[in-house]
């Protein structure tokens, strides 16, 4: 096996590097530029005055090289200030903005339609100047069509400016916005092409008929947001985003296609470049998707071609030139991703094939080898950056694997047969099969127990998944008899054995995880609770329980911890549910109960994504109720009555200040309240206005802030104050003083940052309390 080259690396590590710290701190672009010139000059003066060896004279171009692209880099960065700090002054003021829009459309979580333009000009509205910049813009109104790249638009909407390191200076929150020119020559031809093919494939069945845009053309607006969640745990989220995958299977089934038909290496490696960049074209050539082409072609390129030695080379130079034109990538977690997956298709497919291949097909050696090698190599960037690792991911991928490439292109074929409508609708119904077959191993995946796992983001994180991803690899790489006995001596010996260990005790932990979280995992719940607080993160999401009955208020910030504390505590129903308000905090989780709520509760909805929220629930199954003061009902034998939003009161807006507050009472449920996230003012409004008495659970209003009536806790005397907050997060919460208040009241402070999931119940008249961590 020959050597990889791995020259050019060095060069795209430094570009790379110095590109991150200068997006990250701005200021030290143009002195990061100044020292690496100066040196770089110093270092060629003194190859040039005083020669000596050749190993001196490499190692001294060397410097050169890598301190001539750093200083590149430093020098985009700083050119490029002048106009983003011209774009960040408009911070928090209303502004008008024409441009270009330079990305394909998408809804976002919150409902709204979300894409990038370049701007023209930038100012007060009907005062709009010449400035030129990159900028989000969020559409809270329903804008029609014509938002296409190409397509010339102004908007009106508060400007808000982003931190260091984010590619766009300002993000444009619109409340008006219009297609000023729609787009035109081959944009404009690839906007109807793709617009014909959406409306074609929704008007077939689901699953699939959203998902199938997606995979052809990277249009997700018909993705649902309960699919695109299964789609990102099953670890399939990179089909729909037009990302090396799908730019891999193009070059692959072009150069397969023309290999059939008797082309040349030559004629194949231009055919598929030429149908690559076509592709580029079609489903929008936005920074992501050329960025994605590029470093696919190489990798797919060159393993096609035999060449995988010259492969991490040509990957590194193009990185290099990427980051080049555009260094804020450098702290993009895409571009990372992208460098890892084609750096492991170039470097460490071929060996994971090998491994693969002595117990299965060649062919079906390298098609697991693929996925398994994007992985292990995106794992660690991963876990920088999300708190779910996806543990079916590899699974998933091979189950969808023989499906994804004829999805993609059958429906590219699909989309460009749109002026042939009948060629085109069997082109369509023929690529919704594997479309529903990924949408249903995406769902079925995702369901599975254990098939995620929650890790805190950060160093520590990546530093663990790195080190399993590497025992994996050295266990398949090295595996069978031809590798042991290739193995370097004793040394090599010792690695695989310790590698093999590692993943023992890997995987059983995670069996016992697996089977904690799925046959056993009541066995540890006492059978007594009534009140459950859910350890959930920055977020609310509790739990009451009378006679067999069950009640959830709030779902949490995500669904997955969520459906990992309702797994634990048996409970498959909700028999009503309580949106206290619409902040993602509080109904983030929803997707983990969807269909299986009988009635729901909830505080004012004014925004179009709360609406389409609640129209989903009632979709499912659930009644949907708006919640006011005074409404009550039972829950078994416990009996709960609302308190608060009082009915047509204009005192406090919607939000925090208008949220739900509940009492529940009786049937073995100790007497508790559970104030949202209400501050000091509704609380004292609430105070004179309910009939509050005493309580044996209060759960503190909006996670514990400083913003507190002390009247109310003082009026309640509760003996257990409940504060459900996340662990180190931002706000302080819950804040010194307002543990200070409710120890002050004689409150027993329970806090599931630091006590986990927390479990209350009544026995022999006593208030019964499980924690499942020992607080510090």
């Amino acid at each position: 096996m020959k050597a990889r080259d791995l020259r050019l690396l060095p060069l795209a590590l430094a570009v790379w590097g110095t590109a991150m710290l200068c997006v990250l701190i701005p200021e030290a672009a143009w002195w990061c530029a100044a020292a690496c010139g100066l040196v770089a000059s110093l270092v060629l003066m003194l190859l040039v005055r005083c020669p000596r060896t050749w190993v001196s004279r490499l190692t001294g171009g060397l410097a050169v090289v890598l301190l001539a692209g750093a200083a590149a880099a430093a020098l985009t960065v700083g050119f490029a200030l002048p106009a983003r700090e011209q774009a960040m002054s408009w911070d928090g003021r209303v502004v008008e903005a024409t441009g270009e829009i330079t990305s394909s459309a998408s809804v976002g979580r919150d409902g709204r339609l979300w894409f990038e333009a370049t701007t023209t000009t930038l100012g007060p509205p009907g005062r709009a100047s010449g400035a030129s910049a990159p900028v989000p813009v969020r559409i809270g109104v329903d804008p029609g069509d014509g938002f296409d790249l190409g397509a010339r638009i102004r908007v009106i909407g508060e400007a808000a400016a982003t931190d260091s390191g984010e590619r766009s200076a300002l993000v444009v929150f619109a409340n008006d916005a219009e297609v000023v020119e729609p787009a035109s020559g081959v944009f404009g031809v690839a906007a109807a092409l793709k617009h014909a093919f959406v409306e074609r494939s929704l008007r077939l069945p689901e699953p699939g008929a959203g998902l199938l845009p997606g995979l052809a053309v990277g249009d997700t607006r018909a993705v649902s947001i309960e699919l695109n969640d299964d789609m990102r745990t099953s670890g399939l989220s990179h089909l729909t985003a037009v990302s090396g995958a799908n730019c891999a299977i193009v070059v692959g089934g072009i150069f397969w296609i023309a290999a059939l038909c008797g082309a040349g290496r030559m004629l194949r490696v231009v055919l598929a470049v030429v149908g690559l960049a076509g592709f580029v074209v079609l489903v929008t050539p936005e920074p992501s998707v050329i960025r994605a082409a590029v470093m696919a072609a190489v990798g797919m390129l060159t393993l096609l071609l035999g060449k995988p030695s010259a492969g991490a080379g040509m990957l590194s130079l193009c990185a290099a030139g990427i980051l080049l034109v555009d260094p804020w990538l450098a702290a993009t977690p895409g571009f990372a991703l992208s460098v890892a997956a084609s750096g492991a298709l170039i470097l460490l497919a071929p060996p994971l094939a090998r491994g693969f291949g002595r117990i299965m097909p060649g062919p079906v050696a390298l098609a697991l080898a693929v996925p398994f090698a994007a992985q292990l190599a995106c794992g660690p960037i991963i876990a920088l950056f999300a708190e779910q690792q996806s543990l079916i991911g590899i699974a998933a991928n091979i189950i969808a694997a023989p499906a994804a490439p004829i999805a993609t292109v059958v429906g590219m074929l699909a989309c460009l047969a749109a002026p042939l409508p009948g060629l085109a609708d069997l082109l369509a119904s023929s690529a919704w099969l594997p479309a529903a077959w990924i949408a249903t191993t995406a769902t079925t995946t995702a369901r599975l127990p254990g098939a995620q796992l929650l890790l805190p983001a950060g160093i520590g994180s990546a530093l663990l998944v790195a080190l399993v991803s590497a025992c994996i690899a050295v266990v398949v790489i090295r595996s069978g008899p031809q590798s042991r006995g290739a193995a370097t001596g004793r040394g090599g010996l010792i690695v695989q054995r310790a590698a093999a260990a590692v993943l023992i005790v890997v995987l059983s932990l995670a069996g016992a995880r697996v089977v904690l979280d799925g046959p056993l995992a009541t066995a540890t719940t006492p059978e007594g609770w009534a009140i459950a607080a859910c350890d959930v993160g920055q977020g609310d999401a509790l739990l009451v329980r009378s006679a067999a009955r069950v009640a959830l208020i709030d779902t949490g910030p995500a669904p997955e911890p969520l459906a990992a504390c309702l797994r634990s505590l048996g409970i498959g129903h909700i028999d009503l549910l309580v949106l206290t308000h619409f902040d993602l905090d509080h109904v983030g989780g929803v997707a983990a109960v969807q269909g299986r709520v009988g009635a729901v509760l909830h505080g004012p909805a004014l925004e179009e994504d709360e609406r389409r929220l609640l129209a989903d629930l009632a979709a499912s199954g659930a009644q949907v109720d708006e919640a006011w003061a005074g409404q009550r009902g039972d829950l078994g034998d416990a009996a709960w009555r609302v308190l608060w939003p009082v009915r047509g009161s204009a005192a406090f807006p919607a939000g925090n200040d208008a949220s739900v507050v509940m009492e529940f009472d009786g049937g073995g449920v100790p007497r508790s309240l559970y104030l949202g996230d209400l501050s000091a003012a509704p609380q004292r409004m609430l105070l004179r206005t309910a009939r509050l008495g005493h309580y044996d659970v209060v759960k503190v209003a909006h996670h514990g802030s400083a913003d507190q009536d002390a009247g109310l806790y003082e009026a309640v005397q509760a003996r257990v104050a409940l504060f459900s907050v996340g662990a180190d997060n931002d706000y302080g919460h819950p804040r010194i003083e307002t543990l200070d208040l409710l120890s002050a009241t004689g409150a027993q402070a329970l806090r599931t940052d630091r006590q986990g999931r927390i479990l209350l119940g009544t026995g022999d008249s006593e208030l019964q309390v499980w924690t499942e961590k020992v607080a510090p």
